[in-house]
């Protein structure tokens, strides 16, 4: 409870407040943003995560109001009227009272329906938390594309600028007579393809701009700028070890401790189900004031003024069965609520396990794609190298162009899924604000 606390104080500020005017505001932010002022942005903006917000205030309102049957119950009232009666009407007659109770001993009911709303207000409070960082998850995701994007424009943009030294070199062999026309126009075919490959780079980048902008509840068609991340981590000195991250997720992660609050309401529930059928103990007062007359003097000693004080004991004894099956109906939702908790469980340690493995692989796949490149990179540049003294053919240089495409293209996703991967570790833990604050 006190983790969850600490969680709640942590992120409500960013969706209740935010930041200047960036609930408001209409346009993206000038300058460069960081990692961490998207999801600041996209927290402050969100209507689903505000959606849990109200949620959860609306449940915190119902556990206070759980706190009333602690305390005595007051109610007043006033009366004003008269009678017809033998063909004529009566004088007005008044009234006023005031009356109060108070129930003394319930065999714990109340203690029962109490808890139930404090366990139900502990689970809501875990639902806003897995629905801020699930977005906060997709927010992430979104990032690194956009990132992935402007990387994969940017590698376009080099093997356009290759392909068209490809173009000129056979352009002016050509002229000098030392290559056929055919190598003319397979560079030039080599240069359309660059072309393409580039404006096909370019609308990917705005369907992930957008994308982004869409979570961030700004118009798909405007700009944004993001900062590129350091990717200083992936290490496997730095991986953490399973049991250690099981550990973790089931002190943190969201759903598990909702599914816990949600089976100790179920147990509240049932309990309050079944002191439903004991007696109770009230002690209650009421004090009256009626008159037929308004120009009467009221007198606290008149005998219009009634009151009574007394104590009431009251057991049902039967209504319709509704209380047994009442009953029935609570200890089956206990029992659901209990097989939930081992569903969600163990889902959430395949999870866990998934995405653990999922990140080595991703490191594994970063090393190899960097090796790729550097080799790709190397070869196009001595097969360059080779065509210009005719050593090789424009089929070996177009084959290390497009070979050097690849590599740029493929260690671009792995450098960007490892992020990815590494906010799915921390999400599968339930401690994505942890890997934000790395993420620097």
């Amino acid at each position: 409870m006190r983790r969850f606390l600490i969680a709640v104080a942590c992120l409500t500020p960013l969706v209740a407040f935010g930041s200047d005017d960036c609930a408001t505001r209409r346009n993206v932010p000038d300058g460069v943003m960081s990692l961490q002022d998207v999801i600041k942005m996209g927290l402050c903006r969100n209507p689903q995560t505000a959606a849990a917000y109200a949620s959860l205030r609306s449940s915190h309102f119902n556990k206070n109001a759980g706190y009333a049957n602690y305390l005595p119950s007051v109610s007043a009232g006033v009366s004003a009227g008269k009678n017809y009666r033998d063909k004529h009407w009566d004088d007005w007659a008044f009234g006023a009272s005031i009356s109060a109770s108070y129930l003394i001993f319930d065999f714990g009911k109340r203690t029962a329906d109490m808890n139930q709303m404090i366990a139900a207000y502990r689970a809501a409070g875990f639902d806003y938390d897995e629905t801020v960082q699930n977005f906060v998850y997709g927010l992430v995701g979104s990032y690194y594309e956009l990132l992935n994007a402007d990387a994969n424009v940017e590698s376009a943009e080099k093997a356009l600028s290759v392909a068209q030294t490809a173009y000129d070199t056979a352009s002016k062999k050509f002229k000098a007579g030392v290559v056929a026309k055919a190598d003319v126009l397979k560079a030039e075919t080599t240069l359309a393809s660059s072309k393409l490959s580039l404006e096909r780079a370019k609308n990917n980048r705005e369907i992930t701009k957008g994308t982004l902008l869409t979570k961030l509840s700004f118009p798909a068609n405007q700009s944004i700028v993001i900062a590129d991340m350091e990717s200083e981590f992936g290490s496997a000195a730095e991986n953490d070890d399973i049991d250690e991250l099981i550990k973790t997720a089931r002190e943190k992660r969201p759903d598990l401790l909702k599914a816990s609050a949600n089976k100790d309401a179920a147990w509240h529930r049932r309990n309050s189900a079944f002191l439903r059928n004991l007696p109770s103990i009230s002690a209650s007062g009421s004090i009256s004031w009626n008159d037929d007359s308004l120009s009467d003097v009221f007198q606290p000693t008149s005998n219009k003024i009634n009151g009574s004080i007394g104590i009431r004991a009251s057991m049902p004894l039967f209504a319709g069965f509704a209380n047994m099956y009442g009953l029935r109906a609570a200890e089956s939702d206990y029992e659901r609520a209990k097989y939930n908790e081992v569903q969600t469980n163990n889902a959430a340690m395949m999870d866990v396990y998934t995405a653990y493995q999922n990140y080595k692989t991703a490191q594994t796949v970063l090393t190899q794609t960097d090796s790729l490149l550097k080799s790709a990179t190397e070869s196009e540049k001595v097969t360059a190298g080779m065509y210009k003294v005719g050593r090789a053919t424009m089929l070996d240089w177009q084959q290390a162009q497009s070979e050097l495409v690849d590599a740029q293209r493929q260690h671009n996703a792995a450098k960007y899924d490892l992020f990815v991967k590494r906010a799915a570790v921390a999400l599968a833990i339930g401690d994505i604000k942890s890997e934000l604050e790395g993420a620097k």
